[in-house]
C-alpha cells in the first residue's frame, strides 16, 4: 500500500534535532503499525505536489502552523487536491489543519474558536462508533495543538468522536475521507516543547493545563491502526464502485 503524506509544514529548527521533522515522525508512526507500507512524502508547503492522483494508493496530511483560511497559494492549491482527492473516492486522513481542510474544501466552515488554544492530551469520545475502529475502544486520548475548528459540517460529513471542547475531533465524509483534529504522530515531548515555544501566545492557565495532562498515556498508535485500517476499507470501496459503477 503506497500512501502520499502531504506535508504542510516544517518543524521549528530549534526542535527538529531533537524531535525529527514531519516525515521522521510519520514514518515513525505508521511504520510501527505497518512496516509493510511504502511512503511517499509531499512537500505541499513548498510547492512540492503529486503530479497525478494516481501515484499513491492513499493521502494524508500532516498539521500546519498556517490556517486554511490564508491566503498562500500552496493552501489555495493544497484544497484543489484534497477535493480531487475526494472525488476521486480515494482515501484520505487529514490530521489537524488536513482535518480542517477536508471541511472548507467540501462546503464546511472553519473558524477560530473561542474556546482559545487547545494543547495537551485530550480525551475524545466516539459517537459513532465505525467497522474501521478496530480493536475498538469508546474513548482515546491524543495531543493537540490548534485554535481553529470545524464549524459547520461538510455535505455528506459526520461527527464521529468529540468533547466538549472541540465537538467534531474526528469526522467521516462518505466512504474514503476521514479527518482527525489531533495529532496520532505526537509525542509529549514535542508537545511540550511546542508549548513553551508558543508561551506568548497561550494564556498561562492553558499552558499549566496542557503540561499537566502531558502526564496521560496517549492512544497513537490504536489510531495509526484505525486510520490503516480506514485507509484499507476507502480503497475496497472505490474498487468495488469502479467495477460496479451506479
Amino acid at each position: 500500500m503506497k500512501i502520499g503524506v502531504l506535508i504542510c509544514d516544517d518543524v521549528n529548527p530549534a526542535l527538529e534535532p531533537q524531535h525529527g521533522n514531519y516525515k521522521v515522525m510519520f514514518s515513525r508512526l505508521l511504520l510501527a503499525v505497518d512496516k509493510t507500507l511504502d511512503l511517499q512524502f509531499y512537500w505541499v508547503n513548498h510547492n512540492e505536489f503529486p503530479n497525478k492522483l494516481s501515484e499513491c494508493d492513499a493521502y494524508m496530511t500532516t498539521g500546519s502552523k498556517s490556517g486554511v483560511m490564508d491566503d498562500d497559494a500552496w493552501i489555495k492549491r493544497m484544497e484543489d487536491l484534497v477535493r480531487q482527492i475526494h472525488q476521486a473516492q480515494i482515501p484520505f486522513v487529514g490530521i489537524c489543519f488536513g482535518h480542517q481542510m477536508l471541511a472548507k474544501a467540501l462546503g464546511g466552515e472553519v473558524f477560530k474558536a473561542k474556546v482559545g488554544w487547545g494543547v495537551g492530551t485530550v480525551i475524545a469520545k466516539v459517537s459513532k462508533p465505525q467497522a474501521w475502529m478496530k480493536p475498538y475502544q469508546k474513548k482515546f486520548n491524543l495531543l493537540v495543538s490548534h485554535q481553529d475548528q470545524i464549524l459547520r459540517l461538510p455535505n455528506d460529513g459526520q461527527i464521529i468522536a468529540g468533547n466538549d471542547f472541540c465537538p467534531v475531533s474526528m469526522m467521516q465524509v462518505g466512504h474514503t475521507s476521514l479527518g482527525i483534529q489531533a495529532h496520532p504522530e505526537f509525542c509529549a515531548a514535542y508537545s511540550k516543547a511546542l508549548i513553551e515555544k508558543r508561551k506568548d501566545t497561550i494564556p498561562e492557565n492553558v499552558q499549566k493545563r496542557g503540561f499537566t495532562s502531558l502526564k496521560l498515556p496517549t492512544d497513537g498508535l490504536l489510531v495509526a491502526r484505525w486510520m490503516l485500517n480506514f485507509i484499507e476499507m476507502g480503497i475496497e470501496h472505490r474498487s468495488s464502485n469502479q467495477h460496479h459503477p451506479q
